[in-house]
């Protein structure tokens, strides 16, 4: 073979890889879009390696297709509207029509091809938070690859080299992207389907915004006083509940992708750490907790067996964060006396009322004029009364006789006979009081012994 024909043959080769590239990459994977508030539950799939699919709160995951042994997905990148709760809706950007994004599902492995379409006024990328894939495929705008313009698509193809709990969102203008809602959750599944298996595996995301009342696009130069806590952009009380059947093995997975830390709480259990976004956790170095601590850019799962029946709540223990749409210089009245103020305002304002001179807890119980687009700091109400939460608040209802796959709302859940706080009018044990500021040290003899 001489040189002529070396050339010719090679430029043969090339004009047929890229004809093969175009016929592979020629049509696209329909790019699926959702827009509901309401959490979708995945089937389990009907082709390649099984898996259970996770539940994410108030989202749903992405549909996939195989190309022979790839399985492609199609996200884009969007302006969207997200209902944060009956009565309120952001203006954010998002992925398919959904702020935070559709969970990507796929099995330890796999390979898989991600088509990214911009559609939003300036430039993006995707960064795969906690994957381990080749440099060019990062996703860090001018530094894996260039930014991805608006009006065009990229494509990131990858092999899933471990399985775990992960993350996507842009490493392009990330400030204004993530404030604005450009998030999603990456869950990846064991190759062995009886590796950590679980009956019930929920999912969601923790974003903040600073959303003024009234109005509808967040504040993205906010660093501090974010006013709106969200799981998956949603808030209490529209947040959906975690059904569970007495008796499942249960996982929830959280990703932390605000500015601050989050203690997660649940009520009614202690539980394991079985996984961060660095892998599983070895059952050796597992620890019991109630409250487990995200940190910034990262995830925890934890999981439990369902074996207490009855409504437990679940939320972030900074008390800040289970409210919305918070002032932060909203003066403290606690014992302050307002009536003749009051009696002064109502001479020209009919109808006002005074708050704050005993605590907060009136605002979960009156119906206040708002603006347009706001809901109340605190709100919700469960059947004994208001709640008094909002912001990053949940409930995990757990209950005999739930089939597998069914998630709707069972409603409140009823304490049996003698297992409900009840108000006391009998005869009170002696009081027993302390002001002074020194430790004491309490006598063996203190406690009678019966």
């Amino acid at each position: 073979m001489n040189r002529r024909q070396l050339l010719a043959g090679g430029a043969g080769l090339a004009m047929a890889s890229a004809a093969q590239a175009q016929t592979r990459f020629r049509d696209l994977p329909e790019a699926a879009s959702y827009d509901s508030p309401n959490t979708q539950v995945p089937p389990r799939p009907s082709n390649g390696p099984d898996y259970n699919p996770v539940v994410t709160l108030n989202g749903w995951s992405l549909p996939w297709r195989m190309n022979g042994n790839v399985k492609e997905f199609h996200l884009v990148a969007e302006p969207v509207e997200r209902i944060m709760a009956n009565g309120m809706m952001a203006r954010l950007w998002g992925y398919n029509g959904q702020s935070t994004g559709p969970t990507i599902e796929a099995v330890e492995g796999e390979r898989v091809r991600i088509y990214v379409t911009n559609r939003l006024p300036e430039h993006t990328s995707v960064h795969w938070h906690g994957l381990i894939l080749p440099s060019g495929m990062d996703g860090v705008g001018g530094l894996s690859h260039p930014a991805i313009p608006p009006g065009k698509t990229f494509v990131y193809e990858f092999d899933l080299t471990k399985s775990g709990t992960f993350m996507y969102h842009p490493h392009a203008d990330e400030m204004v992207q993530m404030a604005m809602g450009m998030m999603g959750l990456f869950i990846v599944h064991p190759r062995d389907p009886a590796y950590m298996p679980v009956d019930r595996d929920f999912a969601f995301l923790l974003a903040a915004y600073d959303i003024d009342p009234g109005t509808y696009i967040p504040r993205v130069a906010e660093m501090t006083n974010f006013n709106m806590w969200t799981w998956n952009s949603r808030i209490f009380p529209d947040i959906d509940p975690l059904v569970v059947n007495k008796g499942d093995r249960v996982r929830v997975r959280c990703g932390n992708l605000t500015m601050t830390n989050h203690p997660i709480h649940m009520h009614g259990y202690d539980f394991e750490v079985t996984c961060t976004d660095g892998g599983w956790v070895p059952e050796s170095a597992r620890w019991p907790e109630v409250s487990i601590d995200i940190p910034v850019g990262a995830m925890r799962a934890y999981e439990f067996d369902a074996v207490h029946e009855g409504d437990w709540a679940i939320h972030c223990h900074k008390s800040h964060h289970t409210m919305n749409a918070m002032g932060h210089d909203l003066p403290t009245f606690i014992g302050a006396d307002k009536r003749k103020l009051t009696g002064m305002i109502r001479k020209e304002t009919r109808g006002y009322m005074p708050m704050g001179t005993a605590g907060m807890a009136d605002m979960g119980e009156m119906s206040m004029e708002l603006p347009d687009n706001t809901i109340p700091m605190m709100t919700g109400w469960g059947p004994y009364g208001p709640l008094e939460m909002g912001g990053m608040f949940s409930v995990v209802k757990v209950r005999e006789g739930i089939a597998p796959g069914d998630y709707s709302d069972p409603g409140w859940y009823e304490n049996p006979p003698g297992t409900e706080a009840w108000e006391w009018t009998g005869e009170l044990p002696e009081e027993a009081r302390n002001d002074r500021p020194d430790t004491i040290i309490s006598p063996r003899d203190h406690v009678r012994r019966g």
